[in-house]
């Protein structure tokens, strides 16, 4: 069969060929003796036209198969399934992690059904961490860029969650956006107060943010945490502002010497919402639709 360019196996009484083309023809049939099952195969070849050619590159071919199955092990054609779930399956299971970006209602039940909104409204950003049999962990936001379009490079762009999980729209625009106390490690809660970007008539949004993941049992620090900035200073979801005090300067991971990845630290996932509409009133939304 690699004279023919094919990949051919016996399998449970047919055969499997990795041909796109439409010239191979299988007939076959079984034999039973004292010790063994047997499949026997024909296999007629024709090789195809070559781009509409009046030429060929191969010849036709004629190719008997056969598969003798041992009569005392299984010989379904379906493949036996283990009792129990392999090891590699189930490591496999605990690192399977998805993060996810939801706008929510005012009372942070459900993801809220209308994408439009106001200048003056609040947007409600859920960012979560969904868990399949893993340990429980705790979700960061590290990172929040807003954009026009999903690409997180277009211009124009606003950075409003740097640092390592410092919310500064609030230090730079004077608005009420923050961090809400963390009621459950897997989920993290922040209010955006609604905004436009100048001289872009769509008003168009698009929230893509780096999320980050830890074991819920490592303490928040300086490169784990969630910030929030009032008129008296930074404020931490989580308790302990001491872990806020580098959201005026720098909150990078520190070095002794080396660059080290924190203990219990190791998942990340970006996740984006959009696009959201944002009008300046109820009179442009009417005039546009």
């Amino acid at each position: 069969m690699e004279a023919l360019g094919l990949e051919c196996s016996c399998l449970g009484g047919k055969i499997e060929h990795n041909t796109t083309e439409k010239k191979l023809w299988v007939f076959g049939e079984s034999t039973v003796t004292d010790n063994e099952l047997v499949y026997i195969f024909t296999l007629y070849y024709r090789p195809a036209d070559l781009q509409s050619t009046p030429i060929v590159r191969s010849s036709a071919a004629t190719v008997g198969i056969q598969c003798h199955y041992p009569r005392r092990h299984n010989v379904s054609s379906n493949e036996p399934q283990p009792a129990w779930i392999p090891y590699a399956s189930t490591k496999v299971a605990e690192d399977i992690l998805v993060f996810s970006l939801k706008i929510m209602t005012d009372d942070w039940m459900f993801e809220r059904p209308s994408k439009v909104f106001f200048l003056g409204d609040v947007l409600n950003v859920q960012a979560s961490v969904t868990q399949y049999n893993h340990v429980p962990l705790r979700i960061f936001v590290d990172h929040c860029v807003a954009t026009t379009d999903p690409g997180v490079n277009s211009a124009p762009v606003y950075s409003f969650i740097e640092n390592h999980g410092c919310l500064t729209d609030a230090k730079y625009t004077g608005s009420m956006s923050n961090f809400l106390p963390r009621v459950h490690d897997d989920k993290l809660q922040f209010q955006l107060e609604a905004f436009r970007f100048q001289q872009e008539s769509s008003g168009a949004i698009y929230i893509t943010c780096l999320l980050k993941a830890s074991a819920a049992t490592v303490q928040v620090d300086e490169n784990h945490k969630a910030c929030s900035f009032r008129a008296n200073g930074w404020v931490s979801s989580d308790g302990g502002e001491e872990v806020c005090g580098c959201c005026d300067t720098s909150c990078g991971l520190r070095t002794d010497g080396a660059f080290k990845v924190p203990a219990g630290f190791l998942w990340q996932g970006r996740a984006q919402v959009g696009p959201l509409q944002v009008w300046e009133n109820q009179r442009q939304a009417k005039i546009v639709i």
